[in-house]
């Protein structure tokens, strides 16, 4: 763990000012209980020429929900970096869930690479604006680099589970 406090400690010491304090706090609002990722989805569900997207987005993000914060979250019960280390003064109140897997980068890359698998020239973006808000969680101090990384793989796990199963049913064609 030790590394994962020199990561944080490094974007710390050598990143923060107040403008990216501003920009890491918006950025990070953005996938607060996935509603960026949720909105895009109803969104892209909406519209018949991207509707599968939609639904794969949706179905992926369900699945993130259950894996990531019913199930790993409580069941490996990992502290928040700032937990463990004193004196870390936080610029966004203190979430009180537990750290591994991030909640934050599973549900935005769920999202992300859900718009991706359907639609490159959206999917691009959305991946960009995923890994933002995936460093705005490590640039928060909220999160452990494997937090993030974890969340990485599970959201993009998600995102295919959504892919092929919208795929294989009648979601499909509707």
């Amino acid at each position: 763990m030790n590394f994962e406090y020199t990561i944080l400690d490094f974007i710390r010491n050598n990143l923060t000012s107040p403008f990216m304090d501003g920009l890491m706090k918006s950025i990070s609002f953005l996938g607060n209980a996935g509603w960026i990722w949720i909105v895009l989805g109803v969104v892209l569900a909406i519209v018949p020429r991207t509707r599968k997207t939609g639904f794969c987005v949706c179905c992926a993000l369900i699945f993130s929900l259950v894996l990531c914060n019913l199930t790993l979250k409580p069941l490996i019960a990992r502290v928040r970096p700032y937990e463990l280390i004193e004196g870390i003064e936080l610029i966004i109140a203190a979430p009180s869930d537990h750290s591994f897997p991030s909640g934050h980068t599973s549900a935005s890359f769920a999202g992300a690479v859900a718009i991706f698998l359907n639609e490159k020239k959206l999917g691009v973006p959305a991946i960009i604006l995923a890994t933002l808000i995936a460093f705005s969680r490590l640039y928060l101090y909220v999160h452990f680099p494997t937090d993030v990384l974890g969340g990485m793989i599970l959201g993009s796990i998600c995102a295919v589970l959504g892919y092929y199963i919208v795929k294989k049913t009648k979601l499909n064609t509707l």
